[in-house]
């Protein structure tokens, strides 16, 4: 059975849900990771879950540690121009300023361990 909280990032309630896998992955795993809630602006919007060793974010503000090893941040992100004038698979980010992020900040993240890597999502409904 998975195990909810809460948690608050920019002023949002977020319910965090962790499978009993991801909490005993959690549990064993160092060092400390940095989930981040990336939401993607540019010609297109797209939600994306990324799992990153922990390490110095840009706004502190959009981050939470409701478990020790782990940090949950939100990442507003957005490239400079739409097409394909990049080389690889995706062009580069930037953090993508926004004054009151408080609206844009996901209402839940949900957070699984299957066959040794991590899955996430996030959503924008009180239900999912």
């Amino acid at each position: 059975m998975s195990h909810t909280r809460q948690i608050e990032i920019a002023g949002r309630q977020i319910e965090l849900e962790l499978t009993p896998a991801a909490e005993a992955a959690l549990a064993n795993h160092a060092p400390p990771m940095t989930v981040e809630m990336e939401l993607y602006f540019s010609c297109l919007i797209r939600k994306q879950v990324r799992f990153r060793p922990t390490q110095a974010v840009e706004d502190d503000a959009l981050c939470s540690q409701p478990l020790p090893g782990l940090r949950l941040c939100f990442r507003p992100v957005m490239t400079r121009s739409c097409g394909r004038d990049y080389e690889g698979d995706e062009p580069p980010l930037s953090d993508f300023p926004i004054a009151r992020p408080g609206p844009y900040v996901p209402h839940w993240l949900r957070l699984d361990y299957r066959g040794g890597q991590w899955e996430g999502e996030f959503g924008y409904h009180n239900t999912h």
